[in-house]
C-alpha cells in the first residue's frame, strides 16, 4: 500500500540551481527517492529516518572528482569490451603498493576474490560493524572508523556508491570486469577512487581487513582503495579516527578530552555529555572512542576489565535503556544512559558491569534486550553503562554531520568554506606565514578572514584542515605542520587587514594533526579568524570551515589599508587611520517607565557610522565595542552618541565630541555626556570611558 507520494525541489543558492526529486513511501518498504532527471543518484534507504541524511549537507550535489583522472564507467566498460579483468597502473600489484620501504611481512600473493572463495561478493547479509577484523596493520582506528559508518545506510552509500551494481551478479558473469570504486572526502571534495580486486594474501588468507564471512568483500576493498589514496597499506599504519571519520562523511570531528572535564566526579557534566553524544548520534553522526597510552609499553596494554589502551574502539549505539520488567517497566520509567562499543579485533574484552552475559541485563525486560539486539555472543561488541564509560576511557571523537540542509526539522548550519596558503615572503605585506601569537612580531602576517555573529549570542564551530601527508610519505616529507588559529574580535566596520593584536576570544589547540576543531560561543560582533602555523615560514595549504547559526559573510581580508583608485586624485586619499573603542558608560539616565533603559551607541566619522547591540534594562552599559576610520580629513571631528531603544522612537541619551589628533596620547577618556548643540552648560547624566588610537600610516593598525 502506497502511504505518499512527494514531488519537491531544493533550491541551491550556493550553486545557482534547483534540483526536482520525486519520493514514494509504500508500507514496510523503504522510502524511495529519487531525481527527476536523474543527476543526482539516491538509493532507497531502508530506514526513513535515513531520508534526512541524504540531503544533511550540500556536498551531495558537489560534482565528484575522480582520483588520478581514472574514470570508473569508462574503465569498466573498456574491460567489458576486452573481455578482461581490470589490472590497475596507478596501484599494481608490487611491494611498493604494501610498504614504504622493505616488504616486513613476507611473501605476499595478490589474489582476486575468485580466487580465495567460489561465491564472492560485496556484503553477505547486508552491512554490519561485525563484517570488520583487524588484520596485520595498526590501523585499528580506520576499522573502528569502518565499524560506525557500517551501520549508517545513508553515510556507507555515499562511500561505497550505487553497491548493487557493483555487486558480484552470477546471472551476468561476463560483465564482471575486477573492478570497483570508493569515494571519500579529501579536502573540501568527495574523490572517487578506482582499484581493481587484487588483494594481498599469505597462505591463501587475506593478510589486512577482513570480514567474519570468508566470501564478505567489501571492507578489504574499502581499505586497497583508502591505502591507494594514502600512497601505501603502511599508510595506514598508525593514524587517527578523526581523520576516517571525516574521510567518511564530509563531516567535522571533535576530538574531546574526557580527563579535563568532571564526568567522572560530577554528574551533572557527565549527563551534559552524555545528551551531547547521544543528540550527535541520533542526528547521524560518527563516534569513536579511545583508552589513552602515555608509554610505548602501555600501547595495547590490556586492562583488568578487559579493555584495551591506545586502541580504537567504535562507538554504535547510544541509548538511554529502560530498566525494570513488564508494566514496572512503563510506569518506573527508570532510564539508564548506555553506550555500545565494538574493538576491532573482534574479540570479547569489557567484563564488568552490562557485558554481555552480566547479571544486569536481568534487570532489562526481554522485549527491550530485544531490541537493544543484546546478545551473548564473542564478536567484539558490547554495552556499559555512561558512567562507567567515563571512568575507564579518556578520549572521545564525535564527528557532526553538519546540517546544512533547508528540508531538514532538525537544527540547520550556515557554512562558510574558505581555501588558502601559507606562503613565506621577505616582505613583511605580502608574507603569509607568521607564524602563531607567541611570535608577535609576524603573527599578523598570516591570513586573515572575517566573519560577523548577529545574533545577541551565537555558537559557532571552526575547523581548520591541511592537506593530508601521508602519500609522501615514501619521499621523506609525510610530516604535517603543526597548525591552529585565533579569534580575535575586531572593530564592527574592519574590512582591511588587522595590522595590531586585538582581543583574543578563543584559540584552538596546536597539533601536527590533519585537522584542528573549536566550538566557541560568540556575542554580537565581528571577528577574525587568523589560521596560522605554529612556527613561522613554514608553507602549506589550507581549507577553514566556519559553520554559525545565521550567515556570517566570511570573506578573506586580502587588502592591508585603503586601495589607489582613478578618483583619488580629486577625491582624496586618507591621511590618518583612528581606532575608537568605546568601553562603557556609568549613570544613564533612566528613561523607560520601569526605571531602567535600553541603551546603545553610535560611532561616527566623516559620514560613516558603526552602531553597537542594543544592551537591555541597564543603566551601565559594557559596551565594549571598536570602530576604526581612515580619514580624509583630520579637522572633522568623531561623534559618539548614545541612544535609548524604543519601540516607536528611540531617544537620545547624550554625546562625547572628540578631535583623534596625533597629539592626543591619552590612553582614556572618562568624559561627561553632552546634549546636542553649542549651548552653555549642557551636560548630561552620565560619564563614557572611551580609548583612541590614531597614526598616520595607515598599516599600523
Amino acid at each position: 500500500m502506497v502511504t505518499g507520494f512527494l514531488y519537491f525541489w531544493v533550491n541551491c543558492p550556493f550553486k545557482n540551481t534547483s534540483a526536482h526529486f520525486y519520493a514514494i513511501h509504500i508500507v514496510n518498504q523503504p522510502l524511495l527517492v529519487w531525481p527527476q532527471d536523474g543527476s543526482i543518484e539516491l538509493n532507497a534507504l531502508n530506514n526513513p529516518q535515513d531520508a534526512h541524511a541524504v540531503f544533511s549537507d550540500r556536498s551531495m550535489f558537489s560534482s565528484v572528482k575522480p582520483y588520478e583522472g581514472q574514470q570508473f564507467a569508462s574503465l569498466r566498460k573498456q574491460c567489458q569490451q576486452n573481455r578482461s579483468l581490470f589490472e590497475d597502473p596507478v596501484f599494481p600489484v608490487v611491494d611498493q603498493s604494501l610498504f614504504y620501504a622493505a616488504n616486513r611481512i613476507g611473501k605476499v600473493t595478490w589474489k582476486r576474490p575468485k580466487e580465495l572463495c567460489d561465491d564472492p561478493h560485496l556484503f553477505v547479509n547486508g552491512i554490519s560493524a561485525h563484517d570488520l577484523h583487524q588484520g596485520q596493520l595498526g590501523n585499528c582506528w580506520f576499522v573502528a572508523a569502518c565499524s560506525s559508518l557500517a551501520s549508517r545506510e545513508a553515510l556507507w552509500q555515499k562511500v561505497i556508491p550505487d553497491w548493487k551494481d557493483q555487486e558480484w551478479d552470477n546471472q551476468k558473469a561476463e560483465n564482471y570486469a575486477g573492478i570497483f570504486h570508493f569515494r571519500f572526502w579529501r579536502f573540501g571534495e568527495w574523490v572517487d577512487v578506482v582499484i581493481d580486486d587484487r588483494l594481498p594474501t599469505a597462505n591463501g588468507q587475506l593478510i589486512y581487513c577482513h570480514s567474519n564471512d570468508s566470501n564478505e568483500f567489501w571492507s578489504a576493498l574499502v581499505e586497497k582503495a583508502y591505502a591507494k589514496l594514502c600512497g601505501c597499506y603502511e599508510a595506514l599504519d598508525g593514524g587517527n579516527t578523526a581523520d576516517a571519520l571525516v574521510d567518511f562523511t564530509g563531516g567535522v570531528s571533535e576530538p574531546m578530552d574526557l580527563l579535563e572535564g568532571k564526568n567522572t566526579q560530577e554528574e551533572e557534566a557527565r549527563n551534559q555529555l552524555f545528551e551531547r553524544v547521544l543528540k550527535v548520534h541520533t542526528r547521524g553522526g560518527l563516534i569513536s572512542c579511545s583508552i589513552r597510552a602515555t608509554t610505548q609499553a602501555d600501547m595495547e596494554a590490556r586492562l583488568d576489565c578487559g579493555l584495551v589502551k591506545g586502541h580504537a574502539y567504535a562507538v554504535t549505539d547510544v541509548r538511554k535503556v529502560r530498566l525494570g520488567t513488564g508494566l514496572l517497566a512503563f510506569f518506573k520509567s527508570e532510564k539508564l544512559s548506555m553506550i555500545r562499543m565494538r574493538n576491532p579485533w573482534g574479540q570479547k574484552e569489557w567484563n564488568g558491569a552490562w557485558s554481555d552475559s552480566s547479571e544486569e541485563w536481568k534487570r532489562v525486560s526481554k522485549s527491550e534486550r530485544e531490541k537493544l539486539g543484546v546478545t551473548v555472543e564473542d564478536d567484539g561488541e558490547f554495552w556499559m553503562n555512561f558512567e562507567d564509560f567515563c571512568k575507564y576511557f579518556t578520549d572521545l571523537i564525535l564527528c557532526r554531520l553538519i546540517n546544512t540542509s533547508y528540508l531538514s526539522i532538525h537544527k540547520t548550519w550556515e557554512e562558510d568554506v574558505m581555501r588558502g596558503s601559507w606562503s613565506h615572503q621577505d616582505d613583511p605585506l605580502r608574507n603569509r606565514s607568521g607564524g602563531c601569537i607567541n611570535h608577535k612580531a609576524t603573527f599578523l602576517q598570516n591570513p586573515q578572514y572575517v566573519f560577523d555573529v548577529t545574533n545577541a549570542e551565537d555558537e559557532v564551530l571552526i575547523c581548520l584542515q591541511q592537506q593530508d601527508k601521508r602519500a609522501q610519505s615514501k619521499d621523506g616529507k609525510g610530516e604535517n605542520l603543526a597548525i591552529g588559529f585565533d579569534i580575535q574580535r575586531v572593530e564592527l566596520n574592519r574590512k582591511y587587514r588587522m595590522h595590531s593584536i586585538q582581543k583574543t576570544v578563543g584559540s584552538s589547540t596546536y597539533i601536527n594533526s590533519r585537522s584542528v576543531f573549536l566550538r566557541k560561543e560568540l556575542k554580537e560582533g565581528r571577528y577574525v579568524i587568523v589560521p596560522t602555523t605554529f612556527d613561522p615560514s613554514l608553507q602549506g595549504d589550507f581549507l577553514l570551515r566556519i559553520f554559525t547559526d545565521v550567515p556570517a559573510t566570511c570573506k578573506e581580508l586580502t587588502l592591508d589599508e585603503p586601495p589607489q583608485t582613478c578618483w583619488t586624485g580629486c577625491c582624496g586619499y586618507p591621511k590618518l587611520v583612528t581606532q575608537v573603542h568605546v568601553h562603557r558608560a556609568d549613570g544613564l539616565k533612566a528613561q523607560d517607565s520601569d526605571g531602567s533603559c535600553d541603551p546603545y551607541v553610535i560611532i561616527m566619522c566623516e559620514g560613516e557610522k558603526v552602531c553597537s547591540p542594543v544592551h537591555k534594562n541597564t543603566q551601565t552599559p559594557d559596551f565594549d565595542v571598536k570602530a576604526v576610520f581612515y580619514r580624509k580629513k583630520p579637522r572633522e571631528q568623531i561623534f559618539i552618541r548614545i541612544y535609548n531603544h524604543n519601540i516607536l522612537k528611540d531617544s537620545f541619551m547624550g554625546q562625547v565630541v572628540l578631535t583623534g589628533d596625533l597629539s592626543d596620547l591619552q590612553p582614556l577618556h572618562t568624559v561627561h555626556l553632552r546634549d546636542k548643540g553649542n549651548r552653555q552648560n549642557n551636560d548630561l547624566p552620565g560619564l563614557l570611558s572611551v580609548s583612541l588610537n590614531t597614526s598616520d600610516v595607515l598599516t599600523n593598525i
